[in-house]
């Protein structure tokens, strides 16, 4: 599953830290990539141990606001010298129209066309050349901009980052320019690989009236039609300061960094936050049945699809660890059922994605051999109707709470991913110090909200089901 639709991939997470989702290739693994404990019960020892790693690890801010409405979060920690310098706007591919999808994953790419100040084609020998690195990345929610320098070079990134804020260059070469890079893009990663249209074809069938019915690169005939005042529009309504999330994390001097704050960002004018009154779906109450072909295909794979709450909501954690259960590892239950014990499956994963305003919950399995559909199916409801009516066990139960404990740990180890983590929480949650209490939800969880959220939110009445097949020659 690949999990950034980036310059490089370089981030692969889960929803304990950034959630970079835009695009799924789901013949690589979809399940979290939770580094196992092993089976056994922790000991007093070490669980004691487990406590003090954790308490060691809470991750210290200051947040505030510029009078302009631009939020900035510093985090020192001044063990290595480095310095992460993110901006996360509050703009995705919701928050595009019918007709001109597509434009804020486009953004992504053209804000690294240059400023009146750093010319066109500099932006990434400027970041190589002073020993630092840099990405982008875009969601169905929000588009997030970072730089990672030496320390020694943290104004230079927060310069580069108010560049991008204050006066981007929007002009018809660069839109023309990053037009064929996305369009090569869209080729790779989507249209020429195998399975590579399978989850927008999920959202195009989950959702109806939310903009999260069309995927994060959007159209290309849409892309292609829109004109150069068009995108200008999209940069002066989005790309304002009381729309973004400044973060600054690693060996800071936090008064230093402050006074650059205000002399880079504090006279950028406050633009105009427009309310995010989106269309809800009716709840699904009859299943739904489509078929889609993929001409990269060689095998059928099938998905059974539920909408689910919004990632704030207490369900979605409930249902992430849910997710974990039936498929995170080769000891999870749908793994050594269907592709271990008895062969019936190439693949199958239940899989958790968490959005600002709604979830994805879904099952998706590649059949082995001459097993039907029907099987594979038959299969699943069986679990899921386990889940429903008896409660899981004290050991398997356990053994999701070291899951997630040990994940906590590991989310937040590089200052890139604290960075991402405060951004992400203050922008989507609506709360920064998730970072350091969101265990305390999973922690929360019982093994009766297990079963309660299976019961809610997984029977046959409420899912759509996706035949994704070969395209006959």
């Amino acid at each position: 599953m690949i999990l950034s639709e980036s310059k490089n991939l370089e981030h692969k997470t889960t929803k304990l830290s950034a959630p970079f989702v835009t695009i799924y290739v789901f013949l690589a693994p979809i399940e979290k990539q939770f580094l196992f404990m092993k089976k056994r019960l922790f000991s007093v020892a070490a669980a004691a141990f487990f406590g003090v790693l954790l308490n060691a690890q809470q991750i210290k801010f200051e947040e505030y606001d510029l009078p302009n409405g631009l939020h900035v979060i510093l985090h020192q920690d001044n063990s290595a010298p480095v310095v992460t310098t993110g901006i996360m706007y509050h703009v995705g591919a919701k928050d595009e129209v019918i007709g001109r999808t597509g434009f804020a994953h486009f953004f992504e790419h053209l804000l690294f066309e240059g400023t009146p100040n750093i010319k066109r084609g500099e932006w990434f020998k400027i970041v190589s050349s002073n020993g630092g690195s840099n990405n982008a990345n875009t969601t169905n929610d929000r588009t997030y901009y970072y730089e990672t320098f030496p320390s020694n070079n943290e104004q230079l990134g927060l310069w580069m980052e108010s560049e991008r804020l204050r006066h981007a260059e929007i002009n018809q070469i660069g839109v023309d320019t990053q037009r064929e890079v996305v369009k090569e893009e869209k080729r790779l990663r989507m249209d020429n690989q195998p399975y590579g249209n399978l989850f927008p074809t999920v959202q195009k069938n989950l959702f109806t009236k939310h903009p999260y019915t069309w995927s994060t690169i959007g159209s290309m005939e849409d892309l292609n039609e829109a004109k150069l005042d068009e995108f200008k529009a999209f940069y002066k309504k989005y790309y304002v300061p009381n729309n973004a999330t400044l973060v600054v994390a690693g060996d800071i001097k936090p008064e230093q960094t402050k006074k650059w704050i205000q002399e880079y960002y504090g006279a950028i004018p406050k633009g105009a936050v427009y309310p995010k009154n989106f269309p809800k779906d009716a709840p699904i109450t009859v299943e739904k049945e489509v078929t889609a072909t993929d001409p990269n295909i060689q095998l059928p794979a099938y998905v059974f699809a539920y909408r689910t709450p919004a990632n704030k909501e207490k369900d979605a954690y409930i249902l992430d660890m849910l997710s974990s259960y039936l498929s995170s590892g080769k000891s999870s239950v749908l793994y050594k059922k269907l592709v271990d014990q008895e062969k019936k499956a190439l693949q199958v994963q239940a899989f958790n994605q968490g959005l600002e305003d709604y979830g994805i919950f879904a099952f998706f399995a590649i059949p082995m051999g001459t097993t039907t559909k029907q099987t594979l199916q038959t299969d699943i409801d069986a679990e899921i109707k386990k889940l429903q009516t008896t409660l899981i066990s004290q050991e398997d139960y356990q053994k999701l709470q070291n899951q997630f404990e040990n994940q906590f740990v590991n989310s937040n180890s590089s200052i890139q991913g604290i960075a991402a983590s405060l951004a992400t929480n203050h922008v989507l949650m609506g709360d920064t110090n998730l970072i350091n209490k969101e265990i305390d939800i999973y922690r929360s969880i019982t093994r009766q909200d297990l079963m309660n959220a299976a019961k809610k939110y997984l029977n046959p009445n409420q899912r759509v089901v996706i035949n994704y097949m070969p395209e006959k020659k």
